[in-house]
């Protein structure tokens, strides 16, 4: 392993565009893929992103490579930032699978909810025998956007973002390969707090099919949170964020409500959520989605929602207001997105007891379980999620 972590950023939208360049300006070897060569045609010719910062400077982050060839990206990688709405993920397990190699770290910025334990399933799935750990941090980095077709802009950097691997037993393991580069990580237990901390879920598909009109009216010519959260619609977020936490605890996951969050994330005060949300100076500026064709729907709900409602359902906690929200973005959008979203199964969490969900993401395995005649019972016979492995060595 080089003294100089290697990193190569999957995804040339608003984040990955500014994380990369951001990497590359603090010294970082940078590859940038994308699966679409003319979304990273003008990136290439110059080999170098132009990124503006809070206070309104400019500074060129010169990368090693921009490809669209996953075997070129990952062949020289220490870590893979994975910078995508989380319905690309699965694509990305299944490129990724055949060309990773032993040592690797995998993040995904973030995972939304779920996101690690469905890459490992899915790599597990595709045969996939290198030794690599995957991990997801909880919130992405900074809020950004792509501001031109080698352009980004970082509108405000979070204080904190939570990172856990999976297993968590190798989070300290990753948190000392990528602090040079972002210190602002932080550990948290397990993946399921990255998950079920995932504010996402709460944000992005009501406030956007709440002012879905709006959206539509002026093409998103508005400030998406200031604007666009009233009194009424930060009450709705209230009620989203009390069944999140509600199913955190059936998990035994103290989650954070949306309100300490803000403070955390943004230092940002109020007395409530519509309070912080109107004090929080990271929002400022950043306007609507143009259309409904959003990934704050078609990420967001079947990649926060759904496996939020699928959790709920498993371990008996009531998701009213998170269900409501994903039929009202099914009716807008003409898509089935239950069908479509990441649910227990696809996360290898079905039917595993909240023990043995514990000891999957705690150590990567879960033991058999006997009944008290000392025989197995019916759920030893289940197939458990793989166990997963991670090399310790060189770092």
């Amino acid at each position: 392993m080089s003294e100089v972590t290697r990193f190569t950023v999957i995804g040339a939208g608003h984040g990955g565009k500014a994380m990369a360049a951001d990497l590359a300006i603090k010294g970082f070897p940078v590859t940038l893929y994308n699966r679409s060569p003319e979304r990273i045609g003008e990136i290439a010719l110059r080999g170098e992103i132009e990124l503006e910062y809070e206070d309104g400077t400019s500074r060129l982050g010169r990368l090693v490579l921009v490809t669209s060839d996953i075997a070129e990206a990952l062949a020289s990688a220490d870590v893979i930032m994975v910078v995508l709405p989380a319905s690309g993920h699965r694509g990305v397990a299944r490129t990724c699978a055949p060309h990773l190699r032993d040592g690797q770290i995998v993040i995904l910025n973030p995972g939304r909810t779920g996101g690690a334990l469905e890459f490992r399933q899915i790599l597990n799935r595709q045969g996939c025998t290198a030794d690599v750990v995957v991990a997801e941090a909880g919130t992405f980095m900074f809020a950004s956007r792509s501001t031109g077709p080698a352009q980004a802009r970082i509108f405000r950097r979070k204080n904190a973002v939570p990172l856990a691997a999976l297993p968590a037993v190798h989070t300290g393991h990753v948190l000392e390969t990528v602090c040079e580069a972002y210190p602002r990580f932080i550990p948290v237990p397990n993946v399921l707090h990255t998950s079920l901390d995932n504010m996402g879920a709460i944000f992005h598909p009501a406030l956007t099919l709440l002012n879905a009109g709006w959206i539509e009216r002026t093409k998103g010519d508005f400030q998406f949170y200031i604007d666009g959260v009233t009194r009424s619609t930060a009450q709705v977020l209230e009620v989203l964020d009390r069944e999140r936490v509600t199913i955190a605890s059936s998990l035994g996951v103290r989650a954070r409500p949306a309100l300490r969050w803000l403070k955390d994330a943004y230092s940002a005060q109020g007395k409530t959520l519509y309070e912080a949300i109107q004090a929080n100076p990271g929002y400022q500026g950043i306007k609507a989605p143009r259309n409904l064709r959003h990934r704050y729907i078609f990420e967001d709900v079947p990649f926060s929602l759904v496996p939020l409602a699928s959790l709920g359902t498993q371990f008996g906690v009531g998701t009213w207001a998170i269900e409501a929200m994903v039929r009202l973005a099914c009716v807008t959008h003409g898509t089935n997105f239950c069908a479509r979203g990441r649910t227990v199964e696809d996360m290898g969490l079905k039917g595993l007891r909240v023990n043995e969900v514990m000891r999957y993401v705690q150590e990567g395995r879960v033991n058999p379980v006997y009944t008290l005649s000392g025989a197995p019972s019916h759920r030893a016979a289940q197939k458990p999620p793989a166990p997963v492995r991670s090399s310790q060595t060189g770092r």
